[in-house]
């Protein structure tokens, strides 16, 4: 007789266990203490009640948090802030969740806090920005076709509608066009009338049947009016050429409440219907960074879309110091994306090279070691790739460097296409660089940088 043997499980670096999702209790904050659930649900509301200086936000929060951390905040927007503030009560709410004492230190330590209220101690002591960082660090808007439209693949394009948000990210990668000027940065403008800039967009579209794949984004569709959004997406399945569409909205998560209302969701299921009679794939792209952000409502919004007949639901996160730069962190949020929220993990990509980001900012081979952590343990199709969007270059998934001096943080990079900004065909010997955050580096390479300064 064989006696079968019978292994215990493996003690593993990641060990996972179901959670299910949950929606903080927002009364917590003296200033929401009397809000009901049919407020809280309410988009306008939301959108009233959003927290947009520090203000408002003592007014909500009263004694809970300490006069310092004001003092603090005020000090990071006045010298470093790139974005102004704005926070719908749903982003807020996921600060510190569940914290029942201490709780000024719970908040300065949250990983949402950290990039989305960012205060001047979050910031790098030495070098607040890098050398090499710039407003446009991706150099979009030079690869504008027209207004607001970024040609920057071969076949796919970035069309800003708007240039607002529902909320502002202290890392967002547009900080140079998207959200009202701060202190440090006087915003670009979009000049034309939406109705002009849109049929200049579908225009130029028309014109060029090698693109297939268009990106549906701004700032935030969510500050597009829905009909005005609709009409524009119904005469964008009206081009031929056109097989993919993304819609962008960071506000999915965010304020997942403008998502479930009745005539989004139903105009969502009309331009769905469209999209399956022509055979194109119509997917939502959210932005969530931390599995704190992931609650009932944002499942509900999730599955509002997928049952209007939108293909995919996906997610876009930002690789961050201090929020998810750890195995643990990612592989916490991506199951509860995909196992609870039905999000499809799709890419972390790593924080860009703008100003006074350099505390968010990891190197490419911290990157790496990342990307190595996390594999195994999802689903192959739901496993998300950390991608490094080198500037002239664009996203390549980060063990493409073809040379890395990790002691000066300089990594080189190639690519295989013409952008605009091309003259000539593609040259394989033609290196684009990207830099590690300084902070990263070792002591000779910090004092490389250091005299160069």
């Amino acid at each position: 007789m064989t006696t079968a043997v019978v292994r215990g499980a493996l003690e593993q670096p990641y060990e996972y266990s179901r959670r299910e999702l949950v929606e903080p209790d927002w009364r917590r904050f003296p200033g929401w203490a009397d809000v009901t659930e049919e407020q809280w649900r309410d988009p306008q509301w939301q959108r009233a009640h959003c927290v947009k200086n520090a203000r408002q936000l003592h007014a909500l929060a009263g004694g809970l948090l300490s006069e310092a951390f004001y003092d603090d905040l005020a000090e990071d927007q006045a010298k470093f802030a790139t974005m102004s503030m704005l926070l719908p009560p749903q982003m807020l709410n996921t600060m510190a969740p569940s914290v029942t004492s201490g709780f000024t230190e719970a908040f300065l330590a949250d990983p949402i806090r950290r990039y989305m209220l960012p205060v001047a101690s979050d910031r790098d002591p030495v070098w607040p920005s890098h050398p090499h960082s710039s407003r446009d660090s991706l150099h979009e808007a030079e690869m504008w076709v027209v207004e607001g439209l970024t040609h920057r693949y071969p076949t796919k394009v970035l069309a800003e509608l708007v240039s607002t948000c529902p909320q502002y990210c202290g890392h967002c990668t547009r900080m140079d066009l998207v959200g009202t000027s701060t202190p440090q940065v006087d915003k670009q403008r979009l000049l034309l009338k939406p109705v002009d800039r849109q049929d200049a967009m579908l225009d130029y579209l028309q014109r060029t049947p090698g693109v297939r794949d268009v990106v549906v984004s701004g700032g935030d569709v969510a500050n597009v009016p829905w009909r005005q959004l609709e009409a524009f997406l119904m005469r964008l399945l009206a081009i031929s050429s056109v097989r993919d569409i993304r819609l962008a909205s960071k506000a999915l998560a965010g304020l997942p409440q403008h998502w479930l209302q009745p005539a989004v969701v139903e105009g969502m299921a009309k331009v769905a219907q469209a999209a399956a009679r022509r055979g194109v794939n119509l997917a939502v792209h959210t932005h969530v960074n931390h599995v704190q952000s992931v609650t009932p409502l944002v499942a509900e919004a999730t599955r509002a879309m997928l049952d209007a007949g939108v293909r995919d639901v996906r997610n876009q996160g930002v690789l961050m110091r201090g929020v998810n730069a750890t195995a643990e962190d990612l592989l916490d949020l991506c199951f509860a994306l995909q196992g609870e929220a039905g999000i499809l993990p799709y890419y972390f990509y790593m924080c860009d090279m703008i100003p006074a980001a350099e505390h968010w900012r990891v190197s490419v081979a911290e990157a790496q070691d990342l990307q190595h952590a996390i594999m195994g343990y999802l689903p192959g199709y739901a496993t998300p790739r950390i991608v490094c969007d080198v500037p002239y270059v664009g996203k390549r998934w980060v063990d493409q460097a073809v040379a890395y001096d990790r002691e000066r943080g300089i990594s080189s990079w190639t690519k295989n296409y013409r952008t605009l900004l091309d003259t000539e065909s593609p040259d394989q010997d033609q290196h684009f660089p990207y830099y590690d955050p300084i902070s990263s580096l070792p002591e000779a390479g910090r004092r490389w940088w250091a005299a160069r300064r």
